[in-house]
């Protein structure tokens, strides 16, 4: 079978550290962090006190202010970074091209914070008043559902939940369909709105989340003194296309996906496989999709979590994966300052990934203060770096032992 080739034109992205690509873009070239001290929740309910939140945004800038009422806080960030997305590529989406334009988002938790307000509606008021919109407002594949119906694209029209990988294996997925010919276009990305009770409650009792403080310096990716997490919220969303669609548009084009892995650990619930196994496969698997020699890699954008086994598996995995060019390999988490956008995170940081190659900027890993004898490559610390890039890797790892890899080039036609 004839691969397509398949590129990115559009780009849109709602983050911590900025409601645009433009601003978030800006945030993290100067390692801005949008970490904060919490304010959706009472945070002396927790052992936890910061958190990455949106700051300032409006859903009604872009949804219609009585379906924002009708739209879980996840499903509202999909919706206005995929019309973000959708303006930058240009892309008009008319009767003649909708059965051939997908769409495909994830989500890790999906509409948490519908199912806890309206359990807590039915516990003191009973079965009916809870909202008509309770099921559609909570279940993971409405965000794609809603896109799909305010855009107007009648392709492929899926959801991919594999918790903190959902929006890596989104693109990934979307990235199949066009490979295969199955859709010239498709809206892909991932989105997560976690900033409730129920998922603090879940993520403080699993000891996930860091218990620093100070919002400066809680999420330190790699830095022997990371002790978890931050949670962060936001959408991130790619239109990518073939290449004889986009062309044919005269489109312009950020770069070319060019290879994906996806694997599973089969070990833990929450654990990474020891040594990073099942990540190493997964990033084996992107380059040999690719066609790539892995001392072509430039820049590495790690999942990085800043928690004490996956950052230390990482590094075990990318030295299995890169052998002596991993210690000449620049490897950095934008997680240090957008926090862990969970299900949304591949998404944000195949945007970063992008922008990374389009402008030559290899963002930092910033709170890089103490290093870690068993996390001893170059993390980019606390200053971005200037790099011609051509070829760059995002990685995202969730629960469940979902492991995926998706290899980003400079397009060269």
């Amino acid at each position: 079978m004839d691969k397509r080739r398949v590129v990115i034109t559009g780009m849109g992205a709602v983050t911590p550290v900025g409601n645009t690509v433009d601003e978030m873009w800006k945030n993290i070239k100067a390692g801005k962090s949008g970490v904060g001290e919490i304010t959706k929740v009472n945070k002396e309910d927790y052992p936890v006190s910061v958190a990455a939140e949106l700051k300032d945004f409006d859903p009604s800038l872009y949804i219609d202010r009585k379906d924002v009422r009708r739209m879980d806080p996840f499903v509202q960030y999909a919706m206005a970074a995929s019309l973000m997305a959708v303006e930058d590529a240009g892309l008009e989406i008319n009767e003649e091209n909708a059965p051939r334009t997908g769409v495909w988002i994830g989500s890790g938790i999906g509409g948490m914070g519908t199912y806890e307000s309206q359990f807590e509606t039915f516990q003191k008021k009973g079965y009916r008043r809870v909202s008509p919109f309770f099921i559609p407002m909570m279940i993971p594949d409405m965000a794609a559902g809603q896109v799909s119906i305010s855009l107007g694209a009648k392709g492929i029209n899926s959801c991919t939940v594999t918790a903190c990988a959902s929006g890596a294996n989104s693109i990934g997925d979307a990235f199949r369909v066009l490979e295969r010919g199955d859709a010239d276009v498709m809206i892909a990305g991932g989105t997560e709105a976690p900033m409730n009770k129920m998922s603090f409650a879940g993520f403080a009792a699993a000891r996930a989340l860091s218990l620093n403080e100070n919002p400066n310096t809680a999420s330190r990716p790699f830095d022997q003194n990371r002790d978890g997490f931050v949670m962060g919220e936001g959408a991130g969303i790619l239109v990518m296309e073939t290449l004889e669609s986009a062309k044919q548009r005269g489109a312009k084009i950020y770069g070319e996906l060019t290879g994906y892995g996806s694997t599973g650990d089969a070990h833990h619930i929450t654990s990474p496989a020891p040594e990073g196994e099942g990540a190493s496969r997964a990033m084996n698997q992107a380059l040999g999709d690719a066609g790539v020699e892995p001392e072509q890699v430039d820049y590495v954008n790690a999942h990085g979590t800043s928690t004490d086994l996956n950052d230390k598996f990482e590094t075990i995995a990318a030295k299995s994966v890169f052998k002596d060019h991993a210690y000449n390999l620049a490897i950095s988490s934008t997680k240090s300052m957008t926090g862990h956008l969970l299900g949304a995170a591949g998404a944000i940081e195949a945007i970063i990934s992008l922008k990374a190659i389009n402008e030559g900027i290899m963002p930092p890993t910033i709170n890089y203060e103490t290093p870690d004898p068993e996390c001893d490559l170059d993390y980019v610390p606390n200053e971005a770096r200037e790099k011609v890039l051509n070829i760059v890797m995002s990685n995202s790892l969730g629960f469940g032992g979902h492991n995926a890899s998706l290899i980003f080039q400079k397009f060269n036609d």
